[in-house]
């Protein structure tokens, strides 16, 4: 029969361990609880570079225009130009774009700039 192996540790790499133990799970914890409206590290740089909410998602999520119309049963034209900022986008249609990138339409027209 195998026995248990046993591990000693000073007290401090104890509590460094349990420490490090509960932030993980503090943050694990976050994301599952996220809404939708949390916007993922490589989405936030995309657009702080300029890109349109939209795009960034969409490219996160590694959809092409074409997929993302599948997804959502939206003309990938229509997307093409909402995406752009030639066309607002019905309240339906942001909707369905929003499930289908798994995050809320607040987040998609948060960064709605002046020249559209």
């Amino acid at each position: 029969m195998a026995r248990d192996a046993t591990v000693t540790l000073s007290q401090t790499a104890y509590d460094a361990l349990i420490a490090r133990n509960e932030e993980l799970e503090d943050r694990l914890a976050a994301i599952e609880a996220d809404d939708g409206s949390r916007i993922p590290h490589a989405v936030a740089l995309a657009i702080m570079r300029g890109e349109r909410p939209l795009a960034a998602f969409r490219n996160h999520r590694g959809l092409t225009l074409r997929g993302l119309a599948e997804r959502t049963g939206i003309a990938a034209s229509y997307l093409s130009e909402i995406e752009r900022g030639h066309r607002p986008g019905s309240a339906a249609a942001m909707a369905r774009i929003a499930a289908a990138l798994d995050t809320t339409v607040d987040v998609l027209l948060s960064d709605v700039s002046e020249d559209s």
